[in-house]
């Protein structure tokens, strides 16, 4: 059983940075691959980054491509997200996810394909 905490959001300013992290207990991190979720009121959760247990593999969303950028530390059993430019349509609650085996495909992208999950933390950006 994996335990994710996602920690690191607030409320910012449009144009502003912010880094989210999320710490993982409770199994072997490396053999992992970690994900970004989000979701906004009244929206279904939706992809956000996923990264492959050796960081060797990155996938993103469009919406966020080029002001995103997921990482991991396997020693310190953590992986992040930073986000640039904010814009207020990046406002939600960001969920940080694993998977033993990262779905191919649009599976990638689909929650119910993923196993464990953090209770989130929400990112309000303000215009």
């Amino acid at each position: 059983q994996v335990h994710l905490v996602e920690s690191g959001g607030r409320l910012v300013q449009a144009g502003d940075s912010l880094t989210l992290s999320c710490a993982a207990s409770g199994g072997t991190f490396s053999n992992y691959a970690m994900g970004w979720f989000r979701q906004a009121p009244g929206e279904d959760r939706a992809f956000v980054e996923a990264i492959t247990g050796s960081g060797s593999i990155i996938y993103y969303a469009d919406s966020v491509k080029g002001r995103f950028t997921i990482s991991r530390d396997n020693a310190k059993n953590t992986v992040y997200l930073q986000m640039n430019s904010l814009k207020p349509e990046d406002t939600a609650v960001y969920y940080c996810a694993a998977v033993g085996l990262l779905p191919g495909g649009s599976r990638r992208s689909d929650p119910t394909a993923w196993d464990y999950w953090g209770q989130g933390t929400q990112v309000t950006v303000s215009s």
